[in-house]
């Protein structure tokens, strides 16, 4: 499972970056103003949905149902009820796309409600209908790579959304040397996502032929897809956790001008550790569990369910950590180009600070979810999503009238411990949900060495703090990937120091696909 999970994530940290990129060059373009905050609404909107299905979420239904088939009736049999899932999704994407292009004001309006009454809301309603056709090839994609992973053909999941960001990458690139204004740059990278979507399912298309794992194509409603569709829904709208929270606090930011932006370009750090271990979490550990599961085996369950839960911690702890001491330099090295200003950089930084305290949670929920979902149980992570929604609705109208956009990220933050706490007393009653003795051993021993790393990167941007503030952005980009590095590094001897792996033996878990042990 650790080659898998290394292979899904060194994809996803490598669209990530990519990511950050466009994100810089973005932030360049169109600043934190209305355009901005528009776009950004608009922008958020497609990627809910694009979350929604990928990045594991449709795996968590797709990869469960075609395995069982596949062993209880055959090869046959599960590539034409893979044929209709993809025909029937791809028709209601069709059809979602055109209603939502028709109702797109009211949509904006119910997202952003600050901007009624002001032209931003004229601005989300052009940008998002522009973005619109992302959906309808969003979903016959997503399916085949579910199928690939399902298959353990996971090279293709992690580096296919690459070219989600090329795309962008290249037209930014462009409007960047012709100089042109905010409002041309928004409606061009609005439009261009959609083509973006076209040539992600463009180089998959070739697969389903190769393969002929999803035939013949159809569209059915029969019994079977409308049971297989209760189940889908509910799990891709719990899988969409993070980014639904995010909407939640887009909500009542709407209101404040640039808080929209400041949310979004802070949320963007955080999702580059989330995006690592999420993702590769529903694209690996859903199916591992899943064959556990059919085949009975107590033993492989507990193991594949505490090596998760190792990776979160082992992730997410010196991730936010990382994140809360570096706040500034990273959002300055990265941001504080052209339109993105200094007072941005501020404001963007403490809305980083406190989305970073709920990074934790929001992994534990990407570790502990596939085990609901390789059992076919989708209806209790879906209503810890929900409840967390609404926590944090109700905490960012508090805090945000307090603390800002500060405010309303430290509500999100509040929103995924409960969706996290949620989900565990939830399995640990229900799912059976536990720790193997090497997880008990190990667990504390990696929030040890998270914890000492996060002091000493603190002393050491402490000392390099007029390097980080008053030099060149080079110098600046320079000590601040030197302090990551450092940081990594630190962490890594920790970790070995105190038991937890072996140099040696994580080198082997790497080539032979083996897992670590201590």
């Amino acid at each position: 499972m650790i080659r898998s999970f290394l292979t899904v994530s060194s994809g996803t940290l490598a669209s990530r970056l990519l990511g950050f990129l466009r994100d810089s060059m973005i932030a360049a373009q169109l600043g934190t103003g209305a355009v901005a905050d528009a776009f950004l609404v608009a922008f958020q909107f497609v990627n809910v949905v694009r979350r929604l299905l990928s990045e594991g979420a449709l795996n968590a239904a797709l990869v469960p149902s075609w395995l069982r088939l596949r062993e209880v009736a055959g090869a046959p049999k599960a590539a034409a009820f893979a044929g209709r899932v993809l025909g029937t999704i791809s028709a209601i994407l069709i059809v979602a796309a055109l209603l939502i292009g028709f109702l797109m004001p009211l949509v904006m309006t119910a997202l952003a409600p600050g901007f009624a009454g002001h032209e931003t809301l004229h601005l989300a309603v052009n940008d998002a209908r522009l973005m619109l056709p992302y959906l309808a090839f969003a979903g016959p994609a997503t399916v085949l790579l579910a199928l690939a992973s399902a298959q353990g053909r996971f090279a293709l999941t992690a580096f296919s959304p690459l070219l989600f960001n090329i795309a962008l990458i290249v037209v930014m690139a462009g409007l960047i040397i012709t100089q042109q204004e905010a409002g041309v740059v928004a409606p061009v990278l609005a439009a261009t996502i959609g083509i973006a979507g076209f040539l992600q399912l463009l180089i998959l298309i070739p697969r389903r032929h190769e393969q002929d794992n999803a035939a013949p194509l159809r569209i059915s409603f029969d019994a079977e897809m409308r049971g297989f569709l209760a189940r889908a829904i509910p799990g891709m709208v719990a899988s969409a956790g993070p980014q639904l929270l995010m909407v939640a606090g887009a909500i009542i930011a709407s209101s404040t001008p640039s808080s929209v932006s400041w949310l979004y370009f802070a949320n963007r750090l955080i999702e580059l550790p989330l995006g690592i271990a999420g993702v590769a979490m529903g694209t690996v550990l859903i199916p591992e569990l899943t064959r556990a599961l059919r085949g009975g085996k107590k033993d492989d369950i507990a193991h594949a369910q505490s090596r998760a839960l190792e990776l979160a911690a082992g992730l997410a702890l010196p991730a936010t950590l990382g994140l809360i001491v570096l706040a500034e330099p990273i959002v300055r090295v990265l941001f504080e180009h052209g339109a993105f200003t200094s007072a941005d950089t501020a404001a963007t930084s403490r809305a980083l600070i406190f989305l970073a305290l709920g990074l934790p949670a929001q992994v534990l929920v990407k570790a502990i979810s596939p085990a609901f979902f390789a059992r076919e149980d989708t209806l209790a992570p879906l209503l810890a999503t929900l409840k967390a929604f609404v926590v944090a609705a109700v905490a960012a109208v508090l805090l945000g009238h307090f603390f800002g956009a500060s405010g309303i990220a430290a509500a999100i933050a509040f929103g995924a411990w409960s969706n996290a706490s949620s989900l565990i007393r939830q399995g640990v009653t229900t799912s059976g949900i536990g720790l193997d003795a090497a997880a008990r051993r190990r667990l504390p021993r990696i929030s040890a060495a998270a914890l000492l790393m996060g002091a000493l990167l603190w002393l050491a941007v402490d000392l390099a703090s007029p390097l980080l503030s008053d030099s060149h952005l080079l110098v600046q980009a320079t000590v601040l990937l030197a302090l990551i590095a450092a940081g990594v590094v630190t962490y890594g001897l920790f970790l070995t120091w105190f038991g937890v792996t072996r140099w040696r033996e994580a080198g082997a878990a790497v080539s032979q696909g083996h897992d670590l042990h201590v």
